[in-house]
């Protein structure tokens, strides 16, 4: 598979070749006057970008989640589902660039979890829920999480 075609298709395994190509030609002693190690952590940089974007999806994900199972809060429901629907879409755009990044997602849960329960928490208490009455593990399996029809039950009978 050409340059053009690995950067066309997935972009972050692109990113991860192309710094390591980089660095192998470092080692070889090549004359070209550039900066090698530098140009190779800007490119795996790039590469970070998207795999963060991912985790950052996952976030928002997981966080109205829980908002949507555990809120007593009949508003802003709504809100919250078109933001796990817009985050899913996301992920699926970034998966469709980036399919490397589909072996990284239980990295990204695991990254994302903390953050999102963190999250979830701040908005819950304004709705008496302490954080300690959240899951301490994720719910949620990553097929949960990308299926735009599974929502939680909500454990006040709101939809």
């Amino acid at each position: 598979m050409g340059f053009n075609a690995k950067y066309d298709r997935d972009f972050y395994a692109w990113t991860r070749e192309q710094a390591a190509r980089l660095r192998e030609a470092a080692a070889t002693g090549t004359n070209l006057p550039l900066d090698w190690e530098n140009l190779a952590e800007e490119i795996e940089s790039l590469g970070r970008s998207d795999f963060n974007g991912l985790t950052s999806q996952m976030t928002r994900i997981i966080e109205h989640l829980l908002k949507l199972e555990l809120s007593p809060a009949s508003d802003p429901r709504k809100g919250w589902r078109h933001s796990v629907e817009d985050a899913r879409v996301d992920i699926e755009y970034l998966l469709e660039d980036s399919p490397s990044l589909g072996p990284r997602l239980p990295d990204a849960l695991a990254r994302s979890w903390r953050k999102g329960r963190i999250a979830a928490a701040r908005g819950l208490e304004r709705d008496g829920i302490m954080p300690q009455q959240l899951p301490s593990d994720c719910p949620y399996s990553i097929d949960q999480i990308l299926d735009g029809a599974f929502w939680p039950v909500n454990r006040h009978g709101l939809a």
